[in-house]
């Protein structure tokens, strides 16, 4: 065992290859943090159909368990967020993430009656809910009317806010009519409508907010291409002031 006592270890004999693979290490562990700030990363969408079967399979349950407006209301939320995810091409892969879990929250809310149950779950459903369509929405607004909102961006907030607000209203007369049509209550009061309609609102800001930096980040990037093109036609000018 004394014959070895003296060796070196390898990390000093291959400096070289310890500090490459640390280097490989944190590119890597780079790549892979920037896929998941990217809002089209493709991950979103495979986690969006992840959920999606998750949800078929809960209607699958509900229906063995014999309990059929339930899993009516379940099979409603998968038809429209299957049709969302399917066919959405203009937006990123992470609104498909975001929708889906939206619709998932208002799937159990409606199966299992979680909106009249001890807890913030009505609150979060109607946050999360304006969040996400709103988002949606304020995204395809600002990329067909980008330029108009360069220089008005209160007006800009304010309007995808509004929009947020008015997804809101409607959600509160479609609660108050369903307590005609079925059979459990909806509303539970005044003090219920005031405090969704203020948790809709704070949804609807907040995605306005968020697509207002989406705004910026499209202008910055629509100057940084542009200023490549402004740099070569403007060569052929210097070199004619040179010739006289």
């Amino acid at each position: 065992m004394q014959k070895f006592a003296g060796r070196r270890p390898l990390s000093d004999l291959f400096p070289l290859s310890n500090r490459l693979y640390a280097a490989l290490a944190a590119r890597a562990m780079k790549g892979w943090g920037n896929m998941l700030i990217s809002t089209d990363w493709k991950g979103y969408r495979t986690l969006a159909w992840v959920l999606q079967g998750l949800l078929a399979i809960t209607i699958v349950v509900v229906l063995f368990q014999g309990k059929w407006l339930p899993a009516a209301a379940l099979a409603g939320f998968l038809v429209v967020s299957f049709l969302f995810v399917k066919l959405d091409h203009k937006l990123p892969s992470i609104f498909d993430l975001i929708f889906m879990i939206a619709a998932l929250i208002n799937a159990g809310g409606w199966a299992w009656d979680l909106y009249n149950q001890p807890g913030p779950y009505d609150e979060i459903a109607h946050f999360f809910t304006v969040f996400a369509i709103t988002l949606a929405f304020g995204f395809l607004l600002y990329r067909e009317l980008m330029e108009s909102f360069y220089n008005r961006r209160l007006m800009f907030v304010l309007t995808i806010a509004s929009l947020g607000l008015a997804l809101g209203a409607v959600w509160e007369t479609i609660e108050w009519l369903s307590d005609f049509v079925i059979p459990k209550q909806i509303v539970s009061g005044l003090f219920d409508t005031e405090t969704d309609l203020i948790l809709d609102g704070a949804g609807a800001l907040l995605a306005a907010l968020l697509n207002l930096r989406g705004l910026n980040e499209m202008r910055n990037q629509a100057s940084l291409a542009d200023q490549p093109a402004s740099q070569a036609a403007a060569r052929p000018k210097e070199r004619k002031t040179l010739a006289h």
